[in-house]
């Protein structure tokens, strides 16, 4: 039992002196509070339900914690405030942050938001399909003029808010300028949505088909 104790003796004596300086060292690690802005980030919405809100990316946190893990260039990259929206219905809703809504590096404690409540609005989503409207730009010469300019598809389906998809007549094509010559061509070009709420279903790239004669 004594050889136990005995053998290698050096090596076990360096190795618990290596532990003793590495608790002096942790323990002696001031700790202080500080600021980091963070992202918002959110889980669990329903694909029925729709964020109508514009949007808060980010908010400050006040932490407290060992210097040298608050110093980590990456520290607030790896903390984010996380809200839970599994039983969010259409309307309004507040959502304080506290402890639990908050991910932050080991050893780092959470002690306030700011601000401490998110308000967000929420509406049921809703599809439709709406006309592609062909915007012809300017630039042709004065004999040429445009007999048909129709898209392929000419209907896009949309998603988005309810209220705002309601809202949405048509939609435009980028600004196309026809080839200065007679004749039929067709060109690639992508849809827009002038409400940023309201996306597509599916891809906006459509194909313009223009016909120019003489007048």
């Amino acid at each position: 039992m004594r050889s136990f104790f005995t053998q290698n003796i050096g090596w076990k004596l360096l190795s618990l002196a290596a532990a003793v300086l590495l608790w002096i060292y942790v323990t002696a690690e001031p700790e202080v509070a500080t600021f980091m802005s963070v992202h918002v980030d959110y889980k669990n919405l329903s694909p029925a339900v729709e964020i109508t809100s514009d949007p808060v990316e980010t908010v400050y946190l006040e932490v407290r914690g060992p210097s040298e893990a608050l110093r980590q260039p990456d520290a607030a990259r790896r903390s984010a405030v996380i809200l839970d929206m599994a039983a969010i219905e259409p309307g309004s809703h507040t959502f304080t942050i506290d402890r639990g809504d908050v991910r932050l590096p080991r050893g780092v404690e959470f002690l306030r938001a700011i601000p401490g409540q998110i308000r967000m609005n929420f509406e049921s989503s809703a599809t439709r399909t709406v006309p592609v409207s062909v915007h012809i730009s300017g630039g042709l010469p004065p004999d040429l003029q445009v007999s048909e300019a129709v898209a392929e598809p000419s209907a896009l389906a949309i998603t988005g808010p309810a209220s705002r998809v309601a809202r949405i007549a048509a939609v435009e094509t980028d600004p196309l300028v026809p080839k200065p010559e007679p004749g039929t061509n067709r060109y690639q070009v992508e849809a827009f949505v002038s409400d940023p709420h309201v996306r597509f279903q599916d891809s906006p790239q459509v194909t313009v088909k223009v016909r120019l004669e003489k007048k």
